[in-house]
């Protein structure tokens, strides 16, 4: 039996909690965009999920064992903020 959904792996927890802090914590997405680099090594992402979070890479973040809600919903927290006139309408 084949599941619709599929459940994240442990090894992606840092960076489900990374993607789940830029969607939520104000603080974190603030500090990340002044120093993504010094965020991402503070919150324990190596080097591959580091470049792959600074390019909001989707494909490859799911590769990682992203969960697919915290990489849209992060995403589009780090664009409102970078260029809020995009979302005038949203």
């Amino acid at each position: 039996m084949s599941l619709h959904y599929v459940f994240p792996p442990a090894s992606g927890y840092l960076l489900n909690r990374c993607l789940y802090q830029l969607k939520s914590d104000d603080t974190f997405r603030e500090r990340y965009l002044k120093d993504p680099e010094a965020t991402l090594c503070e919150a324990g992402l190596d080097p591959e999920r580091i470049a792959a979070l600074r390019a909001l890479d989707r494909d490859r973040l799911l590769a990682l064992g992203a969960h697919a809600y915290l990489v849209f919903m992060a995403s589009l927290r780090l664009k409102m903020v970078t260029a809020p006139q995009t979302f005038e309408r949203f």
